[in-house]
């Protein structure tokens, strides 16, 4: 978690694998899903080097921790990055079917309000802009163990990450 693990054309989503004999197919950046791909990769490098939960503590079990790993009737894992200060960190949520969660629940940290710094089913991407308006805030709702809980819409195929306001 936290590496960037891109080559020669995949941060526009060339077709083909890369040759040294010839250039990238940049001209691909001119179709509409090759350039929110694009936009997508350029926005997670800005997030990864913003964030220390990112990248701070990514080769010690201190900055990663489990959330839910176990709900595989929605396909929907969710966890939290941490930094070195365990008091910043990231919740994330990942949906890997084609059907949008609403008011799912998952457990977090703290309470408080949560803003939504990463959206992949944005419309600048190519998604369909499914969403949670840019923030949420927790219940009192005991959920993974937590006394803390918030109430999330989940986009289709998408990831989600949210940073607690303070």
């Amino acid at each position: 978690p936290g590496k960037k693990l891109l080559f020669m054309g995949g941060e526009f989503g060339q077709w083909k694998e890369w040759y040294s004999e010839t250039s990238l197919d940049w001209h691909l950046v001119d179709f509409p899903l090759h350039r929110g791909l694009q936009l997508l990769v350029r926005d997670l490098n800005a997030l990864y080097r913003s964030q220390p939960a990112l990248h701070q503590v990514d080769f010690h079990h201190a900055g990663f921790e489990w959330i839910d790993f176990r709900d595989v009737e929605h396909s929907i894992v969710s966890f939290i990055r941490r930094a070195e200060d365990p008091s910043d960190f990231l919740v994330f949520a990942c949906n890997f079917t084609p059907v949008p969660r609403h008011q799912y629940r998952i457990g977090v940290p703290e309470a408080g309000f949560y803003e939504e710094v990463l959206n992949t089913d944005a419309e600048m991407f190519g998604g369909g802009n499914v969403g949670n308006g840019g923030m949420v805030s927790t219940d009192s709702v005991v959920k993974h163990g937590r006394p803390q809980s918030i109430s999330i819409t989940l986009p289709p195929m998408a990831v989600v990450a949210f940073r607690a306001r303070r």
